[in-house]
């Protein structure tokens, strides 16, 4: 080929590939700044990859829309936020939807003041930054990077910093864990913060101005560290700050009065209007004369009363009593060695859950649960089955009056140790999710169908109590888009997703719903989702966030397609199958495809396998055990391919018949001498009639030895089939029980692989003396008796073999 003509050709498949060139996967890192105010419009930026086909910001929480997308560099996709005055404070959970793909989940901070840069340079204290009070500071710590700030306070001034470090998560693996102290004008420290219960690894400190004059905020990594990730907010202010909420949870649907504790300027208490709905953990806002804590307090709604503890309650006979079962009781462990006793009525074989809440509402409280029946005698307990928390089962033994004890596992209290322990039945509960593909991953987290093409995962329900089958659906799909699962029966269940070929390029945060196909169960099963945002590799997450909508979007097309060729003939078990799969190729796109099942039938086992550069088809080899089900089971495969990143798409289900073998074998034990040929009798025990011949196989031979025919032919009516198998000088003396026979049948066309008679065993000898003389004597007349028919030669060598 000529220069000329290699570059016309180049600029042909260039301009062919351009028609499906795709940034496909994109990936996010952050969006800085961090956070913004309420009411307001702010520019920011997304710091990631393959960010230049935006099209959407998927916000799971309202109030925080994003616009004005600017992708010329893919890397850094310039946008505009707009918060609405009423958005809730905190973190937003988002996800950027591009033309070809979804990011991983990120977050985004709304707070209730004004937004002030960091000004460097602000790292020695006499050059601390100037701040009014009541605003946040977006800003950064940089390797053993400090930065001071300077406030103005009023004799006896409350002053409170509070920092969200950590819970940014500006960077899954920087371990970001924030430190800050404030100062007088002479350096002393007057108040510091590590680590809270409130916020974990993110700290908050306060304090009572001893005099007027100027204070310095010091913030730092907490070793020293820092790196271009350590993204911060401060709120400085005069705000409240409690620690924790009393009672700590509420009954949904009802106004409840809230006595907020730990804060510097005292218990602060307000009513709220609690939602109708159930919620594992619900927001609290603290507001003291207009001004609002800039991060919520953790509150519990559960269906049920509130009993509030009654003190003195620390020994049985003083117990606080309690109405009536199912119940939720709150206390306060107020001091070191404080107990705290409920006196509770049940009947004989009520079953009850007593779950505890402590650790998880952000109290300082490591509780301990016991149950105690009248007398005083401990009738069971637990310490940590819900985390840091307490969980225990219990069925009562008889009719009457027993006691619940709750107290710190060290012994520990003081006024912000709250809890709530909620008695509720026994109640079946089901929640759906994506399975992780390794640990603290999110890829294929989300669903990103290509048009006119598949996608497929996986949904794992984590059932509490309830075993029945599930219909999934999933409600205000994107236009164009189809759901395909089978019902769920077990705690996994495939799901194809199909976009039709003239479906928009779009997407939607989408209810996944599970109900039970038996119509009297009352289980509804809805779908939760915890990434891990900051962790560090096989080890437990430092951050997480939940969010209860899957993320499904519509991308432009893919550069290829994947079908199944449906088997026409079963795999029998024990027995093995190629499985053919079809690529359908855009014009251009050559690169090699992966692919691979989502999940195997159970008792089946196959491989990954590639198709190669260019080709348009492989073949997968499936296994199935010995005890593999017989049934009949949808399969599909899922296949990606790099095109500018990687993509994913699915084939259609087909389906997989597995069957019991047509016939079995036992393949009887031989003895052959070294240099010698011996006949290996297999006898078959014909199960299932086939037309035809099948071809048989004896593999699994020791090394050097051979048969006489590769394969040979039987029918269904054969009982057995004998190998003459010629072991060699060099085969090893030894007892092998390696063999076995392959049995291909052949119906309509395509073949059914039996592997059968495992374990079959040839044992080599070494030749006699007397055969090793007869080697090297001069040769003899031959002898001129008839040769021994092959069933003679069997049962000669039964003979020799029983002496």
């Amino acid at each position: 080929m000529t220069q000329r003509a290699w570059v016309i050709f180049s600029l042909v498949a260039a301009l062919s590939f351009a028609t499906f060139a795709r940034a496909a996967s994109p990936d996010l890192l952050n969006v800085v700044p961090r956070g913004a105010q309420r009411g307001t419009t702010v520019d920011v930026v997304f710091n990631g990859d393959r960010l230049g086909d935006a099209q959407e910001v998927f916000v799971y929480t309202p109030g925080v829309t994003f616009s004005s997308f600017d992708g010329t560099d893919p890397k850094k996709l310039k946008a505009k936020v707009t918060i609405a005055p009423d958005a809730p404070l905190g973190e937003h959970c988002i996800r950027v939807r591009t033309a070809t793909g979804i990011t991983p989940l990120r977050t985004f901070y709304v707070g209730a003041m004004p937004d002030v840069a960091e000004k460097e340079p602000n790292n020695e204290f006499d050059k601390a930054q100037k701040l009014d009070l009541n605003v946040t500071v977006n800003a950064l710590v940089n390797t053993e990077d400090t930065d001071y700030y300077a406030v103005d306070l009023k004799k006896d001034q409350r002053l409170t910093v509070e920092i969200e470090g950590i819970r940014l998560a500006s960077s899954s693996q920087t371990i970001f864990d924030p430190y800050v102290a404030i100062l007088d004008a002479k350096r002393t420290e007057l108040a510091a913060s590590d680590d809270t219960t409130l916020f974990i690894q993110d700290p908050v400190v306060s304090l009572t101005a001893p005099a007027d004059g100027t204070y310095v905020i010091q913030v730092r990594e907490s070793a020293y560290g820092g790196d271009g990730n350590c993204h911060y907010r401060m709120h400085v202010g005069t705000f409240p700050r409690p620690r924790v909420a009393f009672p700590p949870g509420g009954q949904a649907g009802t106004d409840q009065a809230v006595k907020f504790l730990g804060d510097a300027a005292g218990e602060l208490e307000q009513t709220f209007k609690l939602p109708a709905e159930m919620k594992q953990f619900f927001p609290l806002v603290a507001e003291r004369k207009g001004a609002l804590a800039p991060s919520l307090n953790r509150f519990r709604i559960s269906p049920f009363a509130n009993t509030l503890e009654a003190e003195p309650n620390d020994e049985i006979k003083s117990a606080t009593p309690v109405a009536s079962l199912p119940i939720a009781m709150n206390g306060v462990i107020g001091k070191k060695g404080d107990f705290d006793f409920f006196k509770i009525t049940a009947k004989k074989d009520q079953t009850f859950d007593f779950t505890v809440y402590a650790r998880r509402l952000r109290s300082p409280l490591d509780p301990v649960l016991h149950i105690f029946d009248a007398a005083g005698k401990v009738l069971n307990g637990n310490d940590d089955n819900g985390g840091p928390d307490s969980y225990q089962r219990f069925t009562f033994p008889a009719d009457g009056e027993y006691a619940i004890r709750v107290y710190d596992q060290l012994y520990d209290g003081g006024p912000e140790f709250v809890y709530r322990v909620e008695a509720r039945p026994v109640t079946p509960s089901v929640t759906l999710g994506i399975p992780l593909i390794t640990a603290n991953s999110q890829e294929r987290q989300t669903i990103v169908v290509p048009k006119g093409n598949r996608y497929a995962t996986l949904i794992r329900a984590s059932r509490a109590d309830f075993g029945g089958e599930l219909k999934l659906s999933a409600e205000d799909l994107p236009a164009g888009v189809t759901m395909h699962a089978e019902p769920m029966k077990g705690d996994l269940v495939q799901v194809i997703y199909e976009a039709a070929a003239d479906a928009p390029t779009a997407g939607k945060l989408v209810e996944l719903v599970g109900t039970p196909t038996d119509e009297k169960s009352p289980v509804r099963a809805s779908f939760a989702q915890t990434p891990d945002l900051v962790y560090r590799i096989n080890e437990p997450p430092y951050y997480t966030a939940t969010v209860t909508k899957l993320a499904v979007a519509v991308a432009d097309e893919a550069p290829f397609k994947l079908s199944v060729v449906q088997p026409k003939v079963p795999i029998v078990q024990g027995g093995t199958m190629q499985l053919k799969v079809v690529a359908e190729r855009k014009e251009g796109f050559k690169a090699p495809i992966n692919v691979s099942m989502l999940q195997n039938p159970p008792g089946i086992g196959s491989g990954g396998v590639t198709i190669p550069e260019n080709a348009t088809e492989t073949t997968m080899t499936l296994s199935a055990a010995g005890n593999a089900a017989v049934a009949k089971s949808k399969i599909f495969v899922i296949g990606n391919a790099d095109v500018n990143g990687p993509t994913w798409v699915a084939s259609p289900f087909a389906e997989l018949d597995v069957a019991a073998p047509f016939l079995t074998a036992k393949i009887e034990m031989t003895a052959a001498e070294q240099g010698r040929t011996a006949p290996v009798l297999i006898n078959l025990d014909q199960k299932t009639p086939f037309d035809g011949k099948a071809k048989v196989k004896l593999v699994g031979l020791p090394p050097n030895a051979t048969t006489a025919a590769p394969e040979l032919e039987i029918t269904s009516a054969d009982k057995s089939v004998v190998f003459d198998v010629a072991a060699a000088a060099k085969t090893p003396v030894g007892q092998h029980n390696t063999l076995f026979c392959v049995v291909t049948v052949t119906k309509d066309g395509e073949p059914i692989v039996h592997n059968i008679g495992q374990g079959g065993v040839l044992r080599v000898d070494a030749p006699s003396p007397a055969q090793t003389a007869a080697a090297v004597a001069p040769p003899t007349t031959a002898p001129t008796t008839k040769p021994l028919s092959r069933l003679e030669k069997l049962r000669l060598e039964a003979k020799q073999t029983m002496k």
